[in-house]
């Protein structure tokens, strides 16, 4: 840019939840000069707390006064006031389809750039949809950039696909990887088996205490070596996904904990300074983990699937079994595997690029416009997302009335969904839905529950 487009380029990023602040901080941190970069933790049912908050910046690059926290009504005013270049939506999707609408009214229109904080292999209708408002949508590997344009193209939801590195496949603070490098150094002597705790998988209770289980069999295994449940939230804090069994409780039910049995709820960095190898299921933090050439086992105890999210850790050769684990057999993942999945050359990146033209093209006023995926119920409709996003947050007159209605007609509509689950699993075809809990139980958490989906 020369001239007039020489102004540093104002880049606002929008995010609540503990992996998608942490994802867009880190995606911030590692901007140019040419940036002038801004957080704003958008308060949420499921905001970050503020140690939360400190645990996600740690290692981020970016600068502490460079974060604020504000509701949402005051992040519209600000946006209309001063409105930036490009509004990075890092949230998940009802979140992002409600800040997007905000950014949309704006005048003039910044840029909206939206992504995804980990692996997003396989990719969704639900993800396209719900971003279909944004300029740009980031991905993090060339499989990812491959599979979400085919699907995008499939469904006739246009989108524009962006590269960018995972930013915690940068290698850590101990430089284990070189960012855009394929070869990994030997990493750092650790001892620590770490697992990385999800929120929803395994979903099921019962899948969890397995894992709890064997957790306890690996510290019973090598009680010289600490076995360290990396958890991501402390108790009352709120995570991207709602966890309904967390392992705390699920280890203090097996009784008295082995004394190298420990949990975490430090950043995933300080964790992995003293791991000698990682276990998972399915987490981010198993990039993160091989970045810094730390080994890793991925459970395979509930088989491959799209659910699971770890398609891509089974490509590349990770998968092992509670023995495994055990016996810490931790593994690399195949270099084949690599190019393809989040370990490309960073000089292939161009997210920084694409949205620099995307703001060229705002200045010279010819960025185009952007609509939404239209859906049926119109003003009713907006406010039940608004409520769905917001929960008691919100206290308009339109939430209140869109709740009235909103939540007898998706009980309906569950039930329905159940039903159909029901006859569809009888010829073997597809499992029942989950049952034990009522249509009241069910409707009376809906807002809950849906302010919990990430799309």
């Amino acid at each position: 840019m020369s001239g007039a487009d020489a102004a540093p380029l104002r880049i606002v990023a929008l995010a609540d939840t503990d992996s998608y602040v942490k994802w867009a901080a880190h995606l911030l941190g590692r901007l140019g000069p040419a940036w002038s970069p801004q957080l704003t933790v958008v308060t949420t049912p499921l905001v970050v707390s503020d140690a939360q908050l400190t645990s996600a910046l740690a290692g981020s690059g970016l600068a502490e006064l460079a974060v604020v926290r504000s509701d949402l009504d005051a992040v519209t005013d600000r946006l209309r006031a001063a409105p930036p270049d490009v509004v990075l939506l890092a949230g998940r999707g009802p979140l992002v389809r409600l800040l997007a609408s905000v950014v949309a009214d704006v005048v003039p229109r910044p840029v909206i750039v939206t992504g995804l904080p980990g692996i997003s292999i396989p990719a969704t209708r639900k993800a396209l949809l719900y971003r279909a408002q944004c300029d740009l949508f980031v991905v993090h590997s060339q499989r990812e950039r491959r599979e979400f344009a085919a699907l995008a193209q499939e469904k006739g939801v246009p989108h524009r696909f962006a590269l960018a590195t995972l930013p915690f496949a940068r290698g850590g603070a101990s430089g284990r990887l070189a960012a855009g490098s394929c070869e990994t150094a030997a990493a750092e002597a650790g001892t620590d088996l770490v697992f990385a705790a999800q929120a929803k998988v395994p979903a099921l209770a019962a899948d969890r205490r397995r894992v709890a289980r064997a957790l306890v069999r690996a510290a019973h295994a090598r009680p010289d070596r600490r076995v360290v449940v990396k958890l991501r939230a402390a108790a009352g804090e709120s995570q991207t996904h709602h966890e309904e069994t967390g392992y705390r409780d699920l280890i203090a039910e097996l009784g008295p904990s082995p004394a190298n049995l420990v949990f975490s709820t430090a950043p995933m960095a300080r964790a992995l300074d003293t791991a000698e190898g990682l276990v998972t299921v399915s987490s981010t933090a198993a990039i993160e983990a091989i970045a810094r050439g730390i080994p890793v086992i991925a459970l395979d105890s509930f088989g491959i699937s799209a659910e699971l999210i770890n398609e891509v850790l089974a490509d590349a050769d990770l998968l092992g079994s509670e023995g495994d684990v055990a016996a810490r057999r931790f593994r690399h993942p195949a270099q084949r595997w690599r190019e393809d999945n989040y370990f490309h050359d960073a000089c292939v990146d161009d997210w920084e690029e694409q949205t620099a033209g995307l703001v060229a093209a705002r200045r010279r006023g010819e960025l185009p416009a952007r609509q939404a995926v239209a859906v049926r119920g119109g003003s009713l409709r907006a406010a039940w997302d608004r409520k769905v996003v917001l929960g008691a947050l919100d206290t308009s007159g339109a939430g209140r009335l869109a709740t009235i209605i909103g939540i007898p007609v998706r009980a309906v509509v569950r039930v329905g969904q159940r039903v159909r689950n029901r006859l569809a699993g009888a010829d073997g075809s597809q499992q029942p839905a989950a049952s034990g809990s009522s249509v009241q139980e069910r409707s009376t958490s809906a807002v809950r529950t849906s302010t919990t989906s990430t799309g």
